[in-house]
Parts: C-alpha cells; structure tokens; sequence
C-alpha cells in the first residue's frame, strides 16, 4: 500500500510538469513545426498579426486542451462505471454512453439545426442517459445479461446499431459531412467557445466524481459489503451515473466519439495507485488527459503529412487491450 500511495504523490505532485510539456510538445508538432521560442513569445507577447501565435492560440492551444480535459473525463467515467458495476469491461464507449451521445446530437443536428451550442451539450448528456439505459435495461432483461462480458457484448451491439442509425439518418437527410465530426472526433476542429460552455458542465461531472469517490470504493467491494457497512447503494449509484452522464455528454459534445480511453486508463490507474477511489479519480483524470494529448500527437505521424483520426489510434491500443481482459479475466468480475 505504501508503494502505491507513493506512486499516486508522484503522480499527483508532477501532474502540471507533465501537463505543460504535453502542451508545448502538442503545439510544437503538426504540419507546420513551430519552435518553443516561438511558443513562448505568443504567451509572453501575444502578435495577432503574427501567423504562427495565430496558429498556436486559435487551434494548437484549444486542441491540446481538449484533448487533456475530453482523455480525463473518458477516464474519470470509466473508472467509475468499472468500480460501480465491478464490471472491469465497462466504460463510456462499450456500454452504449457515446453512441447514444452521437445519436441524439445527430436527430438535433437533422430536425432542430439551429440549436445553440450549450442546447447541443445538453442534448448529448440526454442521449449518454439515454444509451446507458438502454444497454442496462437490455442486460437486466437477458439471463446472466449483467456479466461483464455479456454486458459488454449488448453495449457493443447497441452501440453499432445506435451508430448505423446514425449514419443511415445522416446520410437520409444529406448531413453525413456535419455529423461525421462527432464520429470522427475531429480534436483539430475543436470551438473554443464551446469548450468554455463545456467547462461548467464537466465541473459538476467532476464535483459529482469527488463527492461518490468513497461510496464507489466501498461499492466496488460489493453489494452486499456496502448495505452492511449502513451506506445508501442506490444513491451513490444514481449520484455515479449522474456524474458519467455530464462527463460523458461533455466530452462527446467538444470533440466527438473516442473509444477505449475509459477502458485502458482506469486499469492503468488501478495497477499504479490501488483501489481507494479518493486517489484513483483524480489520478485516473491526470493520466487519461496526458494518454489522450499523446495519442493526438501520434496521430500526425503516422501518416505524415496526413492525420490519423485520433480514433484509429486509441483502437490500435484498446482492442488488443480489451481482448487481453476476456482472456485473463473471463466472465468474472473485479474486485
């Protein structure tokens, strides 16, 4: 315990080092290099006649932000959703939480096209309700359906279906290129106006984190374990969903559908920090923005001078991922 306390001070204390670098790492790299000198200046001394600080503060800085807050808020979801069920296969993109973001923004996005962004955040927090409820309500149904990969193989099969309903709607009322952002997550289009919007909304998602943190701890030990230890399950439960719901329908709503983040991370976190949710959720937030911001960088090399979809990335390392835990871990759950 004392190693993994430590890890997670280490974690914790180095957090804005690490963050920083992946900043001036992220802003540096595209297809056009710009030197940290360069990125220095438009901090310090701000040209907006200058194309480079134009660069840097229009779409480099707003990128790499929303990389970092959309990485630790796909985490955050995962791990709670992970120690809420003691599903260790559950997170936001197998469970139906970001295709029913996508689907929801892409029926507003054909029948109400002139929704406000702040409309458009709400509306996929509706729909991450909406996708979650959906697979639960169809494991719930099914026998033995609640098993994690069970469960895993309903969300992926609604997920798919949610998805192609998309698809076919878009492609029906001629807005494939609009909705395509959101299935593409398109992290170089990122608006910093409604990354501002967003903030607000991922801060109760976060706030809602804090306050379940213990609860989930005690949670992931057990049902049974919690009702005896005198805590209110059904509470904590609807507090965690709560939380996954703005987090989730945020991150859709900045950049789009991004798989496997929720997955990987949280399993991550665990293994460094041990189970006690007060230390997992913050650290599991540190490391998801920084494993997000480094894929988006990997991302433009891979097909230099083009750019990978950020989505081909997180998959390469998710689906080997995901299949590594089938076959250690079976049907069982965590602990």
């Amino acid at each position: 315990m004392k190693t993994t306390n430590g890890l997670a001070r280490i974690i914790l204390f180095t957090a804005p080092i690490i963050i920083v670098s992946v900043i001036f790492l992220s802003i540096a790299y595209g297809a056009k290099g710009i030197t940290l000198a360069t990125i220095w200046e438009a901090f310090t001394a701000y040209n907006e006649e200058d194309v480079n600080h134009a660069i840097i503060m229009t779409s480099r800085l707003p990128r790499v932000l929303s990389a970092l807050l959309v990485g630790a808020f796909l985490a955050i979801s995962g791990a709670i959703m992970q120690g809420m069920t003691r599903n260790y296969l559950a997170s936001p993109s197998i469970m139906g939480v970001t295709d029913g973001s996508a689907f929801v923004i892409t029926i507003c996005m054909v029948f109400m096209p002139e929704l406000p962004s702040i409309s458009m955040i709400l509306f996929s927090m509706l729909g991450s309700a909406i996708g979650a409820g959906i697979v639960y309500g169809f494991g719930s149904l099914i026998k033995g359906g609640l098993s994690p990969v069970r469960l895993a193989i309903i969300g992926t099969v609604i997920g798919t279906f949610l998805s192609s309903m998309s698809a076919a709607i878009a492609s029906y009322f001629q807005v494939s290129q609009n909705v395509s952002f959101w299935y593409n997550a398109k992290l170089h289009q990122a608006d910093p106006d409604v990354f501002l919007m967003a903030l607000p909304f991922g801060l109760v998602g976060l706030i809602l984190a804090i306050i379940v943190a213990n609860g989930i701890t005690i949670l992931s030990l057990g049902e049974e374990v919690s009702v005896t230890l005198g805590q209110r399950t059904r509470m904590v439960k609807v507090l965690s969903m709560l939380s996954v719901i703005c987090l989730t329908g945020t991150a859709v709503a900045l950049v789009g559908k991004i798989g496997f983040v929720g997955l990987i991370v949280p399993h991550i976190t665990r293994f460094l920090v041990g189970v006690d949710y007060k230390v997992l959720i913050p650290c599991a937030g540190i490391i998801g923005g920084v494993f997000l911001a480094l894929c988006d960088i990997l991302s433009r090399f891979v097909n230099a001078p083009f750019e990978t979809p950020i989505g081909v990335i997180t998959s390469l390392i998710g689906v080997p991922f995901f299949l590594y835990l089938i076959r250690t871990r079976g049907g069982g759950r965590h602990a």
